[in-house]
């Protein structure tokens, strides 16, 4: 959902290490898949960076929702179906945060993408009017998505669409890949999503830059080591139509892109599957949601940008990230659990 549409996701500048010795300089592969450009960072032999690829190649063929022999693809054709365990485990895990969010994120929503024209290409973006929106709000709710081991079944008209989560997934298939061929240092952009595999190899924690969904420049540089960094926000895929722009990024609750107050939100943790799925659904929420959301869990932190240039940001990341650009002399706003 978030990443075939729209706005999606965020960007990510990455900062590296300058005048690294030859003896620890990156095998470096840049891959299109997943409808996005993906640059992967590698400080290990060729044979992990090869792994690496076939293991992108090999996840796309099983989630990818517009190719046609995908699992998911699959499944949507024939209203359900079986899956391999890999796929039936990230279905389940994507439909457990739906539910978290409640509802937030949804990974039933392609059809309403699709009446956008999101799904099509930018000849195809179009506004529907209520009567068809109406008529798609059936279809479009993760509750009636079933599963039973890795047997799929989708109510009539749906169809899945795990893009919300696929990119995180894959960041966190591939680090675990890398690190058990015995590499302890990449990073890998996958087309915004970014995922950290250890340190830079001097032991400095790597500079990911979050992007400005206003311009080409930056909110601000994050430190990170051993984990994730995704964005979602409105400036990636939208269109505008009689003065007012749309994005793919669409609030479930009213098959609409939505309008929650922010533009970007970008959440950081150890889980790149996670991150994904609640850059989108933090995105829907708006600031004081998302903030109430993360008081009541653990394990992320986010950085979001109102409409109004308010930067919100969750008092674990204060530390590491620093405001850039246009943003430099911001003052953010911090959250905070108590």
């Amino acid at each position: 959902m978030k990443r075939a549409v729209l706005l999606l996701l965020s960007l990510s500048l990455l900062l590296c290490a300058c005048g690294a010795p030859a003896a620890a300089a990156p095998r470096e592969l840049t891959v299109f898949a997943m409808d996005t450009v993906m640059n992967l960072r590698v400080y290990g032999d060729e044979a992990a960076l090869r792994e690496a690829q076939a293991l992108i190649r090999e996840i796309e063929g099983r989630l990818s929702v517009t190719d046609c022999g995908s699992e998911i693809a699959a499944v949507n054709r024939n209203g359900g179906g079986s899956v391999s365990p890999e796929t039936a485990a990230l279905l389940r895990r994507a439909l457990a945060i739906c539910a978290d969010t409640n509802g937030a994120l949804d990974v039933s929503v392609y059809p309403a993408l699709r009446a956008w024209g999101f799904t099509l290409g930018e000849d195809a973006y179009t506004v529907p009017d209520a009567a068809a929106l109406s008529a798609l709000r059936e279809k479009v709710d993760y509750r009636k998505i079933g599963l039973s081991d890795a047997a799929v079944t989708l109510a009539p008209g749906m169809e899945i669409d795990l893009g919300s989560v696929a990119k995180g997934y894959t960041g966190d298939c591939v680090a675990a890949a890398l690190r058990a061929s015995g590499v302890d240092s990449a990073l890998l952009d996958l087309g915004g999503n970014v995922q950290a595999l250890g340190a830079k190899p001097d032991g400095a924690p790597w500079r990911v830059a979050v992007r400005d969904p206003a311009g080409e420049g930056y909110l601000g540089i994050l430190d990170i080591t051993d984990g994730a960094v995704v964005t979602s926000g409105g400036y990636e895929r939208f269109f505008v139509r009689s003065g007012v722009t749309y994005w793919h990024i669409l609030d479930p609750a009213t098959l609409c892109p939505a309008r929650s107050g922010l533009v970007s939100a970008t959440v950081v943790g150890e889980e790149g599957l996670l991150c994904d799925a609640l850059s989108t659904a933090l995105f829907v929420m708006g600031a004081d949601a998302a903030a109430d959301y993360w008081r009541a869990r653990d394990g992320f932190g986010f950085i979001l940008l109102g409409e109004d240039g308010t930067l919100y940001l969750t008092e674990d990341l204060a530390g590491r990230f620093t405001p850039a650009g246009a943003y430099a002399a911001a003052r953010p706003v911090i959250v905070r659990k108590g």
